[in-house]
């Protein structure tokens, strides 16, 4: 386990604090370890959904029209 020391603004203070409370916490060393699960859970945050979603931005889109038109598509 590594040790550091930290300096954190009140707005991080108070956050940590909430996590702590919500989560049954004994201190905010547990609290940033829990903020940095949630980071790595967290699927819009994951590198790889990063990458996955600027490939789909790049592919072609495709020209849909009116709704009728979609409806006809796809029909």
């Amino acid at each position: 386990m590594v040790k550091a020391i930290i300096d954190i603004d009140s707005q991080t203070n108070q956050l940590l604090n909430i996590i702590k409370a919500q989560y049954n916490l004994k201190d905010k060393s547990q609290a940033i370890n829990k903020l940095a699960q949630l980071f790595k859970n967290n699927e819009e945050l994951n590198p790889s959904y990063i990458s996955k979603a600027q490939e789909i931005s790049k592919s072609q889109s495709i020209e849909i029209g009116t709704i009728q038109e979609l409806k006809a598509r796809y029909k």
